[in-house]
């Protein structure tokens, strides 16, 4: 079976600290994710349904905390949390983090296209 480091995947975006890099795993989508303190994702998604990421997202958290935003309020999560975000989330992060995910691919594509399209 095939690994997947975050050397060798694609870097999707990258601005200053904050940088996304996904690989193809089976019909998943891995992404490697890092985000500076302060770095708020609503703007980036505002188009998208409800202005905010419809596709859900198993991982974990390596470093920092993240505010997710829903519709139904917030939540955080830290370093060492396993997480699952359902449709319907945008991040904030409130500390230089460090996560990866695991993504349908067809639901992810057109996030980050989106997301790169800002």
């Amino acid at each position: 079976m095939p690994t997947i480091s975050r050397e060798d995947a694609t870097v999707e975006f990258a601005d200053g600290d904050a940088e996304l890099r996904a690989a193809p795993a089976g019909n998943m989508t891995v992404a490697f994710v890092r985000v500076p303190q302060g770095t708020d994702f609503r703007p980036a998604l505002q188009g998208l349904p409800g202005d905010m990421c419809q596709c859900p997202h198993w991982g974990y958290m390596l470093k920092g905390r993240i505010r997710m935003h829903t519709p139904d309020g917030e939540e955080e999560y830290s370093a060492g949390d396993v997480v699952y975000w359902p449709p319907g989330h945008a991040p904030e992060a409130l500390e230089d983090s460090e996560y990866i995910d695991f993504s349908p691919t067809d639901e992810f594509r057109p996030v980050l296209d989106h997301i790169k399209g800002q």
